[in-house]
């Protein structure tokens, strides 16, 4: 009778240890399959070296782009399973205009996992007067989850391929949402079932010929629409709709 609870005991102690084997390697690869930034592409389109604009990278990864004369700060949240760095020229590209921009290094690259990252941020620039934050895809959704608990520290959201499932309809916050004409990743359908979570005077922008992937320099994304802009052309646009339904009214001093 020992021998055979002795038996058991071990078959199902082997039995734990490989189903515990099993999980870690599944999740060990979900964490490793992520879309790489395409760095050639983005020194291409974005070199580190632009005029008035310093690159700082930061001990956990985060880069930071900074003007000389910044009042404005954008706190910006990478697509899920996406290389932060593939926003790079979005980030230089607004940085130029004079937006000091944050760019998220998340962990294993998923803002899922770390919402609250913006936290302490903002308090590193006490010279930037106003702060706004946002993301691609599901780093837009978990910018939209952390505003909604500190909409007195923002100013506004800036949503790319995304959606706010977080109430923010009975704030003041300046609110912008940009997607391609030819996204086919983004949720059409939860897109507009969660518009009603934002603000009335929402301002909608589509990019003719835009792409879900091509707010970001990191390639093709599985089940995309085919894009009819190229790369730079989708960023330039989407940096010119944030300017001017966001920051050129607040610089102006409104």
């Amino acid at each position: 009778m020992k021998f055979w609870k002795s038996r058991r005991a071990r078959i199902a102690l082997i039995a734990t240890v490989i189903s515990l084997a099993l999980i870690v390697g599944a999740c060990a690869i979900y964490v490793g399959d992520y879309y790489h930034a395409d760095m050639s592409a983005i020194f291409a389109c974005a070199p580190e070296d632009v005029a008035g604009v310093s690159v700082a990278e930061l001990e956990d990864g985060t880069l930071v782009f900074a003007p000389e004369t910044a009042r404005e700060g954008f706190i910006f949240y990478p697509g899920g399973k996406v290389d932060h760095r593939s926003y790079m020229p979005l980030m230089m590209e607004l940085a130029e205009q004079g937006i000091l921009c944050v760019l998220v290094k998340m962990p294993f690259h998923l803002a899922v996992l770390d919402v609250n990252a913006a936290d302490g941020i903002p308090e590193q620039y006490p010279n930037i007067e106003r702060w706004y934050i946002g993301g691609h895809s599901l780093g837009g959704s978990m910018a939209a989850s952390y505003l909604s608990k500190h909409t007195d520290d923002f100013e506004g959201l800036i949503l790319l391929a995304s959606y706010s499932t977080a109430d923010l309809s009975d704030t003041s916050l300046r609110v912008v949402s940009i997607y391609g004409s030819e996204d086919r990743v983004m949720n059409a359908e939860k897109y507009e079932k969660y518009k009603k979570n934002l603000p009335a005077d929402l301002r909608e922008l589509v990019i003719e010929g835009g792409c879900h992937a091509y707010f970001g320099m990191y390639g093709a994304q599985k089940g995309d629409g085919e894009p009819v802009l190229t790369n730079e052309e989708q960023i330039a646009l989407t940096a010119q709709y944030i300017m001017g339904s966001i920051f050129e009214a607040t610089l102006d001093g409104e």
